[in-house]
Order: C-alpha cells, then sequence, then structure tokens
C-alpha cells in the first residue's frame, strides 16, 4: 500500500489536532481533540485494509521519510515500510486502538443560524493577523448587512484589531457575536462553506474537491447568540 499525497497532507494536518490516530476500515478516517473541542473527517483516495491504531503520528510521518516512495506492507500487529527500490525496509509497530483518542460516531450538526463561505485567502489573512497583533480570538458578528470576522482582545476596546467583511446569510433581527479560539482553527488552507449553530459549534465542510474535509469547532462560551 503506498500512501498518495493527499492522503500525506490530510494526516499531517491532522497531527496539529491530535498526535495520535486510529485508521479504520475505508477510506474515512477521523480524528478529535483531546479536549474534544475539535472534530475532523476526511475522505481519501484509498482505502484502509484493517483497523490500525498510530501513537505518535508525528512519529509515524517522519518514518515515511526516512525512505524514498515509501510503500507499506501491512500486517497483525505492525507495517513494513519499504523503499520502492527494496533496499530499505523500517519496521512499524502499531498501537492499540483502544488506547488512543478517536472520535467513535459522527456529529449531528444543530439548527444552523449563520453561514458564509470562509475562502483560503481570507483564512490565511485572519491567521497572519492573529500572528502579527498577539490575539487568541476571533468574532464573528453581523455588521451592516454583511459579517464582521474581527481579530481582537476581548474585553479590551483599546485594543488594536483587524477585521474584515465578508458575505453570509443570517436574520436581519440576529444580534449575536460569536467567539471562536485561533487555535482552534486547525484547517487546510482551502476554501469552505462555514455554519454556525447558537449552541456554540460550527462546521467547515471543504469546497476543494481534492481536498474531501470537515472539520466541527466548538465556540467560546464567551460568546453571545
Amino acid at each position: 500500500m503506498q500512501l498518495s499525497e493527499q492522503t500525506l497532507n490530510i494526516l499531517h494536518n491532522f497531527k496539529t489536532i491530535q498526535p495520535n490516530i486510529v485508521l479504520r476500515p475505508g477510506n474515512v478516517i477521523k480524528t478529535m481533540a483531546e479536549a474534544k473541542n475539535i472534530v475532523a473527517s476526511a475522505k481519501l483516495e484509498m482505502d484502509v485494509d484493517k483497523e490500525v491504531g498510530i501513537y505518535d503520528l508525528v512519529e509515524f510521518l517522519a518514518t515515511l521519510n526516512l525512505v524514498d516512495s515509501p510503500e507499506l506492507d501491512m500486517k497483525d500487529d505492525h507495517a513494513v515500510v519499504r523503499s520502492t527500490s527494496g533496499r530499505s525496509r523500517i519496521k512499524y509497530y502499531f498501537s492499540d486502538p483502544e488506547i488512543l483518542t478517536s472520535p467513535t460516531k459522527d456529529i449531528p450538526m444543530p439548527s444552523e443560524e449563520v453561514s458564509f463561505v470562509l475562502d483560503a485567502d481570507t483564512l490565511g489573512k485572519l491567521k497572519k493577523a492573529a500572528q502579527t497583533l498577539g490575539h487568541e480570538v476571533m468574532t464573528i458578528s453581523p455588521s451592516q448587512g454583511a459579517l464582521e470576522l474581527s481579530v481582537c482582545e476581548i474585553g479590551n476596546a483599546t485594543s488594536n484589531a483587524f477585521s474584515i467583511d465578508i458575505a453570509g446569510e443570517f436574520s436581519d433581527t440576529d444580534n449575536f457575536k460569536y467567539v471562536m479560539k485561533l487555535d482552534n482553527l486547525k484547517v487546510m488552507p482551502v476554501d469552505y462553506d462555514v455554519t454556525i449553530s447558537k449552541k456554540l459549534i460550527s462546521k467547515f465542510v471543504s469546497r476543494d474537491p481534492q481536498t474531501p474535509v470537515e472539520y466541527w469547532i466548538a465556540l467560546e462560551k464567551t460568546s453571545e447568540a
């Protein structure tokens, strides 16, 4: 079995959410943050033959880099990773899936009060603003018929803030301010359809057919719904 570039890119993203992962039979992989405030799911171009647990995903991905064009020969409790030339090989042992953190069921999205498209360019600007200004949260609120995404410091009216207006759908009578920790925005750099529920949960669905990922990200309790 050879992991495609798409699969490797998804695994590299998932390692930022949870350092271990359980791969189950089929072409869907899922992960969940230790705090259970981020859940992610992706559809792979390939099928996984059996359930395996990887305790240290960072180490596993680094191990694959030790050989050229790695191919995996899956055994009962380990994989033999070989280079295409066959000269190099690594025996990598799996972990018991029962001891790893992994979502076991899908998350039903509650009623959705806000929806918008978040493109990769806007996402990049928000993350850059957070690094530049040293802020930890982003707020989402109505602003003259549009949505204002603001990187700011909650409770400090005189702090520097970066804001950008985007089109969105929400009730004209709604008055809300949803708060999201930017550190929880561990999504791949593609365009997303985003929906938000007043139950303080958001869903990000990739618009890129080559990157079929979904994320459920909890919002902060300081949100005003």
